[in-house]
């Protein structure tokens, strides 16, 4: 999995941290200064730097970086030109998003608070985001804590004014290609760096003018602590340049102090280096024990390997002892050339083609991957049965005697063995896909027994679950780690060819492509643009 998710809308506002705490002071006006006040502090000061997030209202990857910058429009006030839109579908007025119809309605009560209380909008967000699986039936009461204008908003929200907001914010988001939530811009540059406090105070205090006034606030950040981190790598791995180049900008912007040695295996230091720390696969990322001082980090770094003061990420499946096994070399000195060599069997380049077969690589969580098993669906339900072979296979590291880590957590592993032991007693005519469809609606719960339904026996799935999940986990894991496959879903169409999507027109044209003239194929399905990405 190399594991490391993703994963990641309103007409303009800002939050300008000049919000009252208390009881708001006595007037003997109308009220119409106080509004007149309000909104001129949620309009930007000469100079602020303009701050773009698109998210979806119930994803937690939305969520965190809504609470990181929350404190940070605090601090800076209207320095900061801060707008949130939201990413979904907009189908001829028909609004989707990938979270269902509360994530819609979430979306659109919050644009509404955007509009009519832009300066005190995002109190009301972050309360909200307490409980986003409550959303939007918290809207009211945050709303009121907030202060924001509860029945402008309530008018809004349930008029047309509320759909129109969100139908111009759906279609933003998909004009500046945000697809995954978060896509975040500051100072009109892709923002791809960490999602704390402080580092997203730190990336909008670099991008102010140096030539104009700069917020105290930002003349009194900390240097960020330098970290080392040599980067360990093959250059005969074909995918690993890009792994690598990947995450080091991703690091990068999250430590700014980030200082990068390169080192190929192919040198004796290299050698002498994948010996000493007991290392299997490349490329591998060694960063020295400052990296412990990044908050941001902590995350990754729970995930490490540690040897001595130093943790290192496996970014990786590539063995540099073993055959590569497309060069036309024999590396491991066995007399065997590239596929002959035992050892790349489940290589993808070595797999014969499969007529007909179908496989996709998902975490059961993964909000991308249940898009796309409920998709799928569609396409098993157009293409004759005796013409598609289907496989699930999924996305985790076997850590121990039936201990696995999943990117979502022991909540994934857990699912990932029930749906494999209703794949196993249930394969008829894909009976087990009822099982997970309806998991598929609330994929979080712990109450799957509700879903074992017309047909899947509860006792023969606990029994499973029991007696045989462990190992049908372990077996069912090791496909993708052979094939290096990491990103929630993946499909490979004929036993050989990978390719990605989620709509169940995007399955079923890709599947066609390499079964020509199957019946089915000529039919229209199911496509959602809008919903793109993976988990990884």
């Amino acid at each position: 999995m190399n594991k490391i998710v993703k994963s990641l809308v309103t007409t303009g506002f800002l939050a300008t941290g000049l919000l009252t705490m208390g009881c708001p002071p006595a007037s003997n006006n109308s009220g119409k200064a106080d509004a007149k006040s309000a909104a001129d502090a949620a309009k930007p000061a000469p100079g602020a730097v303009k701050v773009e997030f698109f998210v979806m209202s119930q994803c937690p990857f939305g969520k965190q970086v809504e609470d990181g910058i929350y404190p940070v429009l605090k601090k800076l006030g209207n320095n900061v030109d801060f707008s949130i839109d939201y990413i979904g579908s907009n189908n001829g007025g028909n609004l989707s998003s990938m979270h269902g119809d509360s994530e819609v309605q979430g979306d659109k009560v919050q644009l509404c608070a955007a509009k009519h209380s832009p300066a005190k909008y995002m109190d009301m967000v972050n309360c909200m985001n307490e409980n986003i699986r409550a959303i939007p039936g918290n809207w009211e009461s945050c709303a009121s804590k907030a202060g924001v204008d509860l029945a402008k908003v309530k008018a809004c929200f349930e008029g047309e004014e509320g759909k129109t907001l969100l139908a111009a914010s759906f279609d933003k988001a998909q004009r500046v290609g945000a697809q995954g939530s978060p896509t975040m811009k500051i100072g009109g540059k892709d923002y791809n760096g960490g999602r704390s406090e402080d580092a997203f105070l730190r990336a909008i205090c670099g991008a102010f003018d140096k030539n104009g006034k700069v917020p105290d606030v930002c003349a009194a950040l900390p240097p960020p602590p330098e970290v080392n981190m040599t980067v360990v790598s093959d250059s005969r791995c074909k995918d690993c340049g890009m792994r690598v180049a990947r995450m080091q900008n991703h690091f990068q912007g999250m430590m700014p102090g980030l200082k990068v040695k390169a080192v190929d295996y192919g040198t004796e230091e290299g050698k002498k280096i994948f010996a000493d720390n007991g290392l299997k696969y490349l490329p591998v990322m060694i960063f020295d024990a400052n990296v412990n001082k990044v908050d941001e980090m902590r995350r990754f770094i729970m995930r490490a390997k540690k040897v001595g003061d130093n943790s290192i990420l496996e970014m990786g499946n590539f063995d540099p002892t073993a055959e590569i096994c497309d060069n036309g070399i024999d590396d491991t000195g066995n007399g065997k050339v590239d596929c002959a060599d035992d050892t790349c069997v489940n290589t993808l380049i070595c797999r014969q083609e499969v007529k007909g077969k179908l496989e996709v690589f998902v975490m059961s969580q993964c909000p991308y991957g249940v898009r796309a098993l409920n998709s799928v669906k569609e396409v098993l339900d157009t293409i004759p049965a005796d013409k598609i072979d289907f496989h699930i296979n999924y996305i985790a590291d076997e850590v121990g005697d039936c201990k696995f880590n999943a990117l979502h957590g022991q909540g994934e592993v857990d699912e990932n063995i029930r749906e494999l032991c209703a794949m196993k007693h249930y394969a008829k005519n894909n009976k087990y896909m009822d099982y997970i469809i309806c998991r598929n609606k609330d994929i979080r719960s712990s109450d799957w027994q509700k879903c074992a339904v017309d047909g899947i026996d509860v006792k023969v799935m606990e029994k499973c679950i029991a007696e045989e999940g462990c190992k049908l986990h372990s077996e069912n894991i090791k496909l993708a780690k052979q094939l290096e496959i990491g990103a929630s879903p993946t499909w490979i169409a004929n036993n050989k060819h990978k390719f990605s999507g989620i709509s169940a027109e995007d399955i079923k044209n890709n599947w066609c492509r390499y079964n020509e003239g199957v019946a089915g194929c000529d039919k229209q399905l199911s496509q959602n643009q809008a919903v793109q990405g993976s988990c990884n």
